[in-house]
Order: C-alpha cells, then structure tokens, then sequence
C-alpha cells in the first residue's frame, strides 16, 4: 500500500472557535497587569516602546498601557506610549487601568487631551463576595460608584471598559446590577475577570453566557472581555473556553508575567488560535516579542518554553537525527518539522536544530 505523507489527526476542527460571531481581538496587559509581580522589573521607556511595536508586528489589537492615577512616571510613560503610537500611526488601541475614582480618570483623559488620541479607561471594581467584605461595600454604595465613575469618565471624553475583580466568584444578581449600570452610564465594554486564577473552563463558559444574556437584555452594543490569572494552570484552556462561549477580546501578558503566577501568555494564545485555524497573525516575530520582555523586565525565558524555549525545536535522540537527516536530504522539509513536535518551527520563525550532543 502506497504511503501518505499526510498524518491523522484526532483533533477535530474546532467549530467552536471557528464558528466566533466575529474576529477574536487580543489585549495586552504586558505593560500593566504584568508588571505587578515583585519579581519583575518595570523597564525604561526605550524597552516598553520595543515591546509595544512588536505587539503591533504580532496583530494585537490592544494593549493596557498603564495606570497613570499610580504617579508622575507613571503618566510620563504612559504619555510617551500614546505618542508613539501616535507618531508611527501603530495599529493598536491603548488603553489605561484606573479606579472608579476620579483621581485615577483624570490622568487618563489628560492624557487624551495632551496627545489627540482617544483612549479606553479600564476602570476596575471588586464584586465578588471576598472583596465587598475586605472593602466594607454594600452593592448600593458600589452601584453609585460606578455610576458616577462611569457617567464622568464619559463625559470627559474616554470610552470606558467596566471591569469586575474576582467575577468568577461573584453573584450573579450583583453582575446584573453592576453591569447593567455601566452599560446604561456609557460603558462599551465590560471585562469578566478572573483574578486569582479560580476558574475552571466550564465556569468560564457559564459566566461569559451570563454576561451575553445581559448584554443582550440591554440591548447595546457593548462588548465582552475576558481577563484570567494562571493559579491552577488552567489558563489557557479558560481562555479558549472563554472564546468558544462568546467573549469578544482575550487578554494575556508576554511569558504570562503578572501578579504572583501570573497572568495567561500571550504567545500560547496566539500560537493555539492559529493552529486551530481561528486567526491568521503572522507569528514569526513571536520570539522577538518574549525574548525583549525576557531582557527588558528581567524575567527568565525557560528553555523548554512551549514554541519559544531553546529546547523546543532542539533533537538530541540519535534514531530522530537520523530521520530528520533523512527527510532534510530528501527536500521534505514540512516532514521534519512535523516529525517531533505539533509546532512547525517555521511558523514562530524558528528552525530544527540537532544537538551536537546525541543520546539513544
């Protein structure tokens, strides 16, 4: 019998993710939320412009580019970012973390003003159970909080994106109220997060469905974020899970740096939808993106870092050099690549090496 070269493959299409109401759009937190671990270094502007523009090579479509309410460097840096963006007409939408406090809103919207560029205030509350306690919150107070954070950030000019802390364990009665709230005072996002990494994929979809219903009862056009932490390491698959079920825009950091494990990685994002076929960003410039937040945030780069790391395309059995010789003298090139691992080198612009050291 004839031999194919086309392998079988249990993994079916994804319809889910094939079949999104539209695009899936991406939100880098790099630069914000991935900063907020002890162990990473806040970098010089130089190093945030170098990872700001390959954000833009990569396509993503946004990225949170600080919280200016935190200071004086804070909006220095922030301003810079704009301005680039500005100037190099980047193809990326910035955004700014803040409280529903107006304190934290004004420096957003001056920055606006200062540089002619509409930006999205992120604007963030808790809601779950957990931090209505630790703050000493009634849902009453906290409905008037977003009320006239919402209506003012507005007002001053800024799209606004609604964020819950801790959504997945928040009630459902207290969503319905608070997102209801933003939505009519102007919101045109909200963001279900998932902030100290508790979710399971299930959840996810159960939740990002609540959300949808709401929206759908409030008959805006309001879209759905989804933002999630890596504590049990289910990050990935929620994030996924989160797109099967509707969500508009997945959020995620390079390496996944962010507070305590950190935050989903942006480059396994990227690298999954495009395998299953749900987008078709050009992944080459992967490894230049998580190698400047290696250098530049002072975090570590694992060698067996799927897609990225400096083992994953390396072969050091001696029966896989032999057949990878092999397939690269026959001119089969897309063989070798597929030959010991899912990922085609290529597709991260990256190649097969044989280790000089060989082992049976």
């Amino acid at each position: 019998m004839a031999q194919t070269s086309h392998h079988f493959d249990w993994n079916q299409p994804d319809e889910a993710l094939l079949s999104c109401r539209k695009p899936i759009q991406f939100q880098d937190e790099t630069l914000r939320d991935g900063l907020q671990c002890p162990s990473v270094v806040d970098p010089p502007i130089e190093g945030k412009l170098e990872i700001l523009h390959l954000m833009a090579k990569l396509g993503i479509h946004g990225a949170d580019i600080g919280l200016p309410g935190a200071g004086s460097r804070a909006v220095a840096d922030v301003t810079r970012i704009v301005e680039e963006i500005r100037n190099h007409r980047l193809d990326i939408k910035p955004s700014c973390a803040g409280r529903t406090l107006k304190v934290d809103i004004d420096p957003i919207a001056d920055i606006s003003d200062e540089t002619g560029v509409l930006l999205e205030a992120d604007l963030f509350l808790g809601s779950s159970p957990v931090r209505q306690y630790a703050e000493g919150w009634e849902l009453d107070k906290q409905l008037r909080i977003v009320d006239e954070a919402v209506s003012y950030a507005v007002k001053r000019g800024l799209e606004v994106m609604f964020v819950t802390e801790d959504t997945i364990r928040s009630h459902p009665e207290t969503l319905r109220r608070l997102y209801t709230t933003a939505i009519e005072c102007g919101a045109i996002r909200i963001c279900l997060c998932d902030t100290v990494g508790h979710a399971t994929p299930e959840g996810v979809r159960a939740l990002v469905r609540f959300a949808r219903d709401i929206v759908q009862e409030c008959g805006a056009k309001v879209a759905i974020d989804w933002h999630g932490h890596r504590d049990r390491g289910l990050d990935i698959a929620n994030t996924l899970a989160a797109v099967e079920a509707g969500a508009d825009r997945i959020h995620g950091t390079a390496l996944g740096i962010g507070e305590r494990v950190g935050n989903t990685p942006m480059e396994h994002l990227l690298l999954n939808l495009r395998l299953s076929g749900a987008i078709k960003n050009d992944l080459t410039y992967l490894p230049d993106y998580v190698e400047a937040v290696h250098r530049h945030c002072q975090v570590p780069l694992p060698e067996n870092w799927p897609g990225l790391g400096r083992d994953s395309f390396r072969v050091v059995s001696g029966d896989r050099q032999r057949i990878i010789h092999d397939a690269l003298e026959r001119g089969r090139l897309e063989l070798a690549e597929v030959l010991f691992s899912s990922v085609s080198p290529s597709l991260v612009g990256r190649c097969l090496q044989v280790a000089r050291e060989t082992r049976v």
